[in-house]
């Protein structure tokens, strides 16, 4: 596996994560036009559903310069049973230079040990998330300068969310601390539980995730307002905030679900803020999978 791909958070010292923000905020600021050296090939190839991450990664990909193709499976060889290994092994053979990748089996990488090119995980079953990780990491360092003693509650669909996993190994790595809350079905072992309310106060960022439902087994047996009340969001909730913190969530939201609607856009969400923020970071994690530099430094 090529040392530039970026597959799980925890493949990433502290120094590599603050490296890749500073990256993502020249890119907002003094970086806005650079582009990658030499123009770049890349693929991306989503198996799963995806809007926020499918499109700004192609945001990110045609403003450094690259050529883009976004790849379907629907239509293409893997309809006949071609693997994944093999699909990959084509697109590296005709001469793509990186791929990003979403695929709904956890940690579908591992079958990719022999690719020499660049691949940036995209999203791995409920197992990893990393660049959503890393836009939400940049979004709270925007917010707070630092990591060191931030309070992160993730709420909702624990068990089933490759961005609960991330998040926690990224925070308690940088300094932070994460608690989860939820119904209690949808817990991890190993993840510290707390009653939402409770959560909800203690917390610096309050991440909401939805409920995700194409990887249960069985659906939801509570009606929609009722898990809003029990363990969404709310208005009453969210007004027993400290002053200071944060809304968050790596959508899609499912409004007047895990969060009211009127919230998605308060003073102190920043939903759209991280969206922004996603093509930043895909930027950089772009920047560093080809090896470049900016001109002169930073």
């Amino acid at each position: 596996m090529n040392q530039d791909s970026l597959l799980r958070i925890r493949d990433l010292t502290k120094d590599e994560i603050m490296g890749i923000l500073k990256d993502a905020q020249l890119f907002g600021v003094s970086h806005k036009d650079w582009q990658l050296p030499q123009r770049k090939l890349v693929a991306n190839l989503f198996f799963e559903p995806s809007t926020r991450t499918h499109y700004s990664f192609a945001s990110a990909e045609h403003q450094l310069g690259c050529m883009v193709e976004n790849f379907s499976a629907q239509g293409s060889s893997v309809e006949k049973g071609e693997s994944l290994y093999d699909t990959v092994r084509t697109f590296e053979s005709i001469g793509y230079e990186a791929l990003v990748i979403r695929h709904p089996k956890d940690e579908y990488f591992r079958e990719l040990e022999n690719i020499r090119i660049p691949i940036i995980n995209a999203g791995d079953g409920a197992g990893n998330h990393p660049t959503q990780c890393l836009l939400d990491l940049l979004t709270i360092y925007q917010e707070f300068g630092t990591f060191e003693h931030i309070r992160m509650a993730i709420i909702g669909d624990i068990s089933h969310s490759r961005v609960a996993a991330s998040n926690k190994e990224a925070m308690e790595l940088l300094g932070g601390e994460c608690v989860f809350s939820g119904p209690a079905q949808w817990q991890r072992e190993g993840y510290p539980h707390m009653d939402v309310d409770a959560a909800i106060e203690w917390a610096d960022v309050v991440m909401m995730l939805r409920i995700q439902h194409e990887r249960h087994a069985t659906s939801m047996q509570m009606s929609k307002a009722d898990y809003l009340q029990q363990y969404g969001l709310t208005k009453e909730r969210a007004a027993r905030m400290k002053s200071h913190a944060i809304i968050l969530h790596p959508a899609p939201v499912n409004r007047n679900v895990e969060i009211d609607s009127d919230l998605v856009e308060a003073p102190n969400s920043r939903i759209f803020k991280q969206m922004s923020n996603g093509v930043l970071v895909r930027k950089a994690v772009i920047k560093r999978a080809f090896g470049a530099e900016f001109e002169g430094g930073q």
